[in-house]
C-alpha cells in the first residue's frame, strides 16, 4: 500500500510500546501500521525476547521484522532510576502506553498509573497480563499456553480420544493483541470527549474464553459440558477435513441449510435432503457419520483440484488445507495482497503479513520492517527534551544502549 503515513487514521497519535513476546507488540503493530507514531521501549541488554523467537536467516530474526515493524526502538533501563525518569518526559508526550509487567512492576519502579497521570492525564495506559490486575491469580506468570489451557481452547482441540491439544502458534496472544489494539482506540475516544486517559486491564485469558463460545453458558443452563470432537463439529454436518485421491485435504463447511443441501446433491446423496433431520445443523450432527461417509467417499476419489472445481461449482464452500508454501503461492492471496514484500537493510525483500483491514480513505501503510536494539534512542529521547550530556550520561551508565 502506498501513500504518505499521515494518510493514515492514527497519524498524530504516540504510542509507548513497553511490552514483550507477542500480544502487547502486536496490538502496538497494528497501531503503528495505521499511522501511529510506535516508540519500542526494550532492555539494553537484553531486548524484547520476540527477537529470539521463530526462524532466522542469517542470525537476523524474521519474525521481529513484522512485529516491530513501524517502530522506533529505545533501548531504555526502566528499573534504573534515571531510566524510569526517562520513560515518564516520553510518557508526558504519549498517548497511549501498552506494557504487559506482572502486576506491581510498573508502580515498583516508581511508573504506577498515579505517576504517568500526574505528568500526563490524557494517557491511556493498557495493562496486559496474563489473569489480569486483580485476583487471586493476578501475580502468577501469565503465557498465552496457560490461556489455551485454561480457556476450555484444549479441551475441545483434538481427536475424541485423544489428548487436549494446544495450537502451534501464539492463539491467544493474538487474540489478545488484536483485542488490546480496539480497547486503546475506546479508551481514546473516550479521552477525545472528556479529556481523561484511563486504565484498560486486559488479560490474555478472557479474549480467548470469548473465542472459545458459549460453554460456560450452556454447563450454567444444562450441565453439559462439550467434548473433543476432532474436526467435527456439535453444530452443523458435514464439517469436516477430507482427503483427496491424490493425497491433498480439503475443508469443508455447512453453516448454512442451503449449503448442506448443495453438498449432499454433489455428493450423490439427495435423498437425506428429505429427511426430517436434515433440516437442521444439530439434527445434521447426529447423523455425522452416515453424512461423513458419503462426502468422504465421494472426495477420496478424485483429486483435489476436481474436488474444489465440483464444489465452487456447485455453490458448496470448501477450501484447501494449506500450508505456509500454499499461502505463499494462492493467486487469490497474491492479488489482494494479504501477503506483501517490504524492503529491508539486513534482509532485502521481506515477504509479510500486509495490514490488517482495508480503509479507502485513511489506508495504513508499512513504512519500515523492525530495526535493530536501539536504534532510534537519541534520536526519541532529543525529542523528549533530553540534552546530549544528558543521553550520553545515560549511556555511561548503561542506563540507554
Amino acid at each position: 500500500m502506498t501513500g504518505p503515513p499521515e494518510n493514515g487514521p492514527l497519524h498524530g497519535l504516540r504510542v509507548l510500546d513497553v511490552s514483550t513476546i507477542l500480544a502487547g507488540p502486536l496490538a502496538c503493530q497494528i497501531l503503528g501500521d495505521y499511522g501511529a507514531d510506535v516508540i519500542k521501549i526494550e532492555h539494553p541488554r537484553t531486548g524484547d525476547s520476540m527477537r529470539g523467537h521463530g526462524g532466522q536467516k542469517d542470525g537476523v530474526p524474521i519474525w521481529w521484522k513484522e512485529i516491530s515493524r513501524n517502530k522506533r526502538t529505545v533501548a531504555l533501563n526502566l528499573s534504573d532510576p534515571d531510566g524510569a525518569a526517562a520513560l515518564t518526559k516520553l510518557a508526558a508526550r504519549a498517548d497511549v502506553l501498552v506494557e504487559n509487567f506482572r502486576p506491581g512492576t510498573l508502580e515498583r519502579w516508581g511508573l504506577g498509573p498515579e505517576t504517568l497521570h500526574a505528568v500526563n492525564p490524557g494517557l491511556v495506559l493498557v495493562r496486559l497480563t496474563g489473569f489480569g490486575q486483580t485476583g487471586p491469580y493476578s501475580s502468577r506468570a501469565g503465557f498465552g499456553t496457560l490461556a489455551e489451557a485454561m480457556s476450555g481452547f484444549a479441551a475441545l482441540t483434538g481427536a475424541a480420544d485423544g489428548p487436549p491439544t494446544l495450537p502451534s502458534f501464539g492463539l491467544a496472544d493474538s487474540i489478545c493483541g488484536l483485542a488490546a489494539s480496539s480497547a486503546a482506540l475506546m479508551a481514546l475516544r473516550h479521552r477525545d470527549r472528556t479529556g481523561r486517559g484511563q486504565v484498560v486491564d486486559l488479560s490474555i485469558l478472557a479474549p480467548i474464553m470469548t473465542a472459545v463460545g458459549p460453554g460456560p453458558t450452556v454447563y450454567q443452563q444444562t450441565g453439559e459440558i462439550e467434548q473433543r470432537h476432532g474436526n467435527r463439529s456439535t453444530n452443523n454436518a458435514p464439517r469436516n477435513t477430507y482427503r483427496t485421491a491424490d493425497g491433498s485435504w480439503v475443508a469443508i463447511s455447512t453453516s448454512a441449510q442451503s449449503i448442506a443441501e448443495r453438498v449432499l446433491r454433489l455428493v450423490g446423496h439427495p435423498e437425506v435432503i428429505e429427511e426430517p433431520w436434515f433440516a437442521t445443523g444439530r439434527g445434521r450432527a447426529a447423523h455425522v457419520d452416515e453424512l461423513d461417509a458419503y462426502v468422504g467417499d465421494w472426495i477420496g476419489a478424485r483429486t483435489r483440484d476436481d474436488v474444489l472445481a465440483a464444489f465452487t461449482g456447485a455453490g458448496a464452500a470448501i477450501a484447501p488445507v494449506y500450508t505456509a508454501k500454499d499461502l505463499v503461492e494462492d493467486v487469490h492471496v497474491r492479488e489482494t495482497q494479504m501477503l506483501t514484500e517490504v524492503d529491508d537493510d539486513e534482509l532485502g525483500r521481506v515477504l509479510q503479513h500486509n495490514v490488517l483491514w482495508r480503509m479507502s480513505e485513511t489506508p495504513g501503510r508499512i513504512r519500515f520492517p523492525g530495526r535493530a536494539l536501539g536504534a532510534d534512542t537519541d534520536e526519541v529521547l532529543t525529542e523528549a527534551g533530553l540534552s546530549a550530556d544528558e543521553i550520553q550520561a545515560l549511556r555511561d551508565r548503561e542506563v540507554i544502549r
